[in-house]
């Protein structure tokens, strides 16, 4: 049985989108409905589900984000309201997708090239094709200090104290040695404001300050794990950024 994952940010449009496809498809099991980014991406990794219905504009990852983390085989067909421009990008790289507002006849035909090929992989210009389409980030200074709040206080932090930030549903969370606070600016959007010779993306969810990198660390699969100066946990880097640690 074919196994899919969707994920929506507005519910009614992901059920509405389950149920066409159920009934285009019975032999479909939907196995998780997500409705942020971040939730998607750690459902995906965890169910391994062979198709994932992603909605492009999501609260903590968007579409695009979720899909460059992807490291198994999961085929991902994107949901989107995206311009014709866009959509040359996609069909340029054998992208599949689905334009918004969802059609029972577009979607029919999605799902007949997806049960002629079930085993097919994401096109071999995925990667190239999701950097071309995400957003260019907007010119301006580094980010220096940010105001992000712990319960109801809010404190402006230096950035330099912040040993790293990671995405957590709709929030960012800022580890800071002040303690952990959340802010509402994705990961995607810190970065492009940040240092990138101080501050370096390593997963999809986390960025890292370097100042505060004690050590690396292979597990018996050689998937990379880093250890931050006054943090117990490890953080996981993916694949895409591996070849950042290279030379340490």
């Amino acid at each position: 049985m074919t196994r899919a994952l969707i994920a929506d940010d507005e519910p009614h449009l992901a059920q509405y989108l389950r149920d066409q496809l159920l009934a285009l498809w019975p032999g479909l099991e939907v196995v998780h409905m997500a409705r942020n980014g971040v939730d998607a991406a750690a459902r995906i990794a965890e169910l391994e589900p062979d198709l994932a219905f992603l909605d492009i504009q999501m609260p903590g990852l968007s579409g695009l984000e979720v899909a460059q983390g992807i490291e198994g085989d999961t085929r991902v067909v994107f949901v989107t309201a995206f311009d014709e421009f866009a959509l040359q990008a996609f069909e340029h790289a054998a992208l599949d997708y689905v334009l918004k507002p969802v059609s029972t006849e577009r979607l029919a035909r999605t799902v007949a090239r997806l049960r002629a090929a079930p085993g097919a992989p994401n096109g071999p210009g995925m990667a190239q094709a999701l950097r071309q389409l995400a957003p260019a980030p907007p010119q301006q200074p580094r980010l220096r200090y940010i105001l992000a709040a712990q319960g109801e206080r809010a404190r402006h932090l230096d950035v330099a104290d912040v040993r790293f930030f990671q995405a957590d549903d709709k929030y960012t969370v800022v580890a800071s040695i002040h303690g952990e606070y959340l802010i509402r600016t994705t990961i995607t959007d810190l970065a492009a404001q940040l240092d990138p010779e101080l501050f370096w993306q390593v997963h999809r969810s986390t960025v890292i300050n370097l100042a505060w990198l004690e050590g690396t660390r292979r597990d018996d699969a050689s998937r990379l794990f880093l250890r931050m100066r006054g943090h117990d946990a490890e953080l996981p880097v993916s694949r895409a950024f591996v070849h950042l640690f290279r030379a340490m």
